[in-house]
This record gives C-alpha cells, sequence and structure tokens, in this order.
C-alpha cells in the first residue's frame, strides 16, 4: 500500500456507512465513497457539524447540502505545491489527494535525473501530477478532453508560482493527441495517465478501459525518448487489480525499455480509526 500521509492540509477525519468526512483545509465535508462497506460507529458531532454534505440521488448524480458558508473555491497546499479546491456537481472537489504519494515520487525521479525531462501527462484532470512535474523542473505537456478542466490546471499551475515553466495545455482526445505527437515525432522521458474506466472526447470518441488501456499504452511507447525516464499509470477502475497494470506494462514498457516495476494500491490515512481508505490503484515502471 502506498500512503499518503505526509498532508497537513487535507485529512480523511472519520469513515462509515459509505461516507468519509473530510478536512479541506479549514472546510469540513462529507462525502459517499464505494469502498467504505463498514458501518459508522457512530455519528458525532463532527459528522453532524460540516459545511457541505454531498446526497446521492436514487435516479441518479446527486446534489450538495451546505450547511455553513464556504468560498466559492479556496487553497490548500502539499510541500510547495497549491491548488484550488471547489465542491463540483459531481461530488469531486478538483483533487485527489492520495495522488500526492505519485507528485512526490515523480518529483524526486525528474530532480534526480540531472538531465532536461519532457513529461506527458494525459487524462491530466486539473492538473495536479502537472504541477508537481513542473514544479521539479520538467517540461510538461498536459492533455485534458474538458476544456473547463484544462482551465482549472492552468491557475493550479499559476497558484503555485509556476506560470513562467514551460507547461503547455492541450484540449484534446488523448490518443488523437498521441497519433498526432508520432506523427510529429515528438517524444517525451515520462508519461503520466489516469485513464477513466469510460468516457468520451470532445469529438465524441468512445473510451473503453478494458478494451482501449493495453492498445494505448503499447501506442506511447512509440513517443517514449530513447532514455526513458518513467511511465505512470492510475487507475480508479473498480475490479482493477495492481497485477493487471504489471502485466500490461511488462508487456509494453519493460519488454521494449526493460527496467523496473512497481505496482499496488494507494491509500490515505483515517485519523479517528487508525484504518486505511484505499483509493485505487497505480502501476510504475521506471528505467
Amino acid at each position: 500500500m502506498y500512503m499518503a500521509n505526509d498532508w497537513k492540509d487535507y485529512e480523511v477525519i472519520d469513515t462509515g456507512g459509505g461516507e468519509k468526512l473530510e478536512r479541506w483545509g479549514d472546510v469540513v465535508l462529507r462525502r459517499p465513497d464505494p469502498q467504505i462497506i463498514w458501518p459508522l460507529e457512530q455519528e458525532t458531532n463532527l459528522w453532524r457539524n460540516v459545511h457541505g454534505h454531498y446526497h446521492r440521488s436514487s435516479s441518479g448524480g446527486g446534489s450538495w447540502d451546505m450547511k455553513k458558508p464556504i468560498p466559492e473555491r479556496w487553497t490548500i497546499q502539499y510541500r510547495d505545491l497549491k491548488f484550488y479546491i471547489r465542491p463540483t456537481n459531481f461530488k469531486h472537489t478538483g483533487l485527489f489527494p492520495e495522488q500526492a504519494v505519485n507528485w512526490a515520487w515523480m518529483m524526486d525521479k525528474i530532480e534526480q535525473a540531472n538531465r532536461p525531462i519532457k513529461v506527458l501527462n494525459l487524462f491530466a484532470y486539473t492538473g495536479g501530477a502537472s504541477v508537481a512535474c513542473a514544479y521539479a523542473g520538467a517540461e510538461v505537456c498536459h492533455v485534458d478532453a474538458s476544456k473547463g478542466m484544462v482551465q482549472w490546471a492552468k491557475e493550479n499551475v499559476q497558484l503555485s508560482g509556476l506560470a513562467s515553466k514551460p507547461v503547455r495545455f492541450i484540449t484534446d482526445d488523448v490518443f488523437k493527441f498521441v497519433q498526432r505527437e508520432q506523427r510529429r515525432g515528438n517524444k517525451y522521458d515520462a508519461i503520466i495517465m489516469d485513464p477513466p474506466s469510460y468516457g468520451r472526447g470532445p469529438s465524441g470518441e468512445t473510451w473503453k478501459l478494458e478494451q482501449s488501456l493495453y492498445p494505448f499504452i503499447e501506442f506511447c511507447t512509440t513517443i517514449m525518448s530513447d532514455d526513458p525516464l518513467f511511465m505512470l499509470i492510475n487507475s480508479y477502475t473498480t475490479g482493477l487489480s495492481p497485477s493487471v497494470l504489471n502485466n500490461l506494462l511488462s508487456m509494453t514498457m519493460k519488454k521494449r525499455y526493460g527496467g523496473r516495476l512497481t505496482c499496488g494500491e494507494i491509500g490515505l490515512p483515517i485519523t479517528q480509526s487508525g484504518l486505511v481508505l484505499p483509493c485505487g490503484i497505480l502501476g510504475r515502471w521506471e528505467a
């Protein structure tokens, strides 16, 4: 288990009954989480005295019940990295704090490379990994199909004082973008991807992880540089084992470049119980 356990501005206070109680800076939110299938032992005042509670709808989706006033958006910090937080209609807040384990790993890899590193961040969301890699000194290309998420990522880069760093923001279908990069002859030393279980590109392109992930990883090997540094894959797809990512990376990156693989679960510590909240899986290839 890879644990994101060095946060100061974020905390999983408690969990139970399908929900988690979280602190984002000074704001406490209560949100559903499908991994939490254990009961809530006691609904204390901490649970009741929240700023916002996200309720799922029986017909799909859901909505926030804001019990206390909060800013439209606010800032939290991880080490020297800063991010805007804003509750969205889909229960998310614009950041997955468990990814701090990957940000720290990527920053170390880039800083220790002692050479210029070009990073391609695919399905890049609001740019947590882009901010981390730019901070570490890499040249970053950030690609996501959502215009709104790309704008949020730009603002996160600026918030961290990295506006002058070489970060390129692209709103596009990631597969089409990678195909164009191959035709252009562009190469990257590191590739990060956080593919969804299912999705559509800006022009209606369909992505299904079970069918699309292997050929996509295989194609991405064609735009790696001659001296690649790493490839990182995150996944939140229910039922997908870390061993599956290990097999995919073994048949693609390791087969082509040798190197080393590490795969496993990501987790967050739960303050009240001392338990660990599982938060998806990762697969890492490194030279």
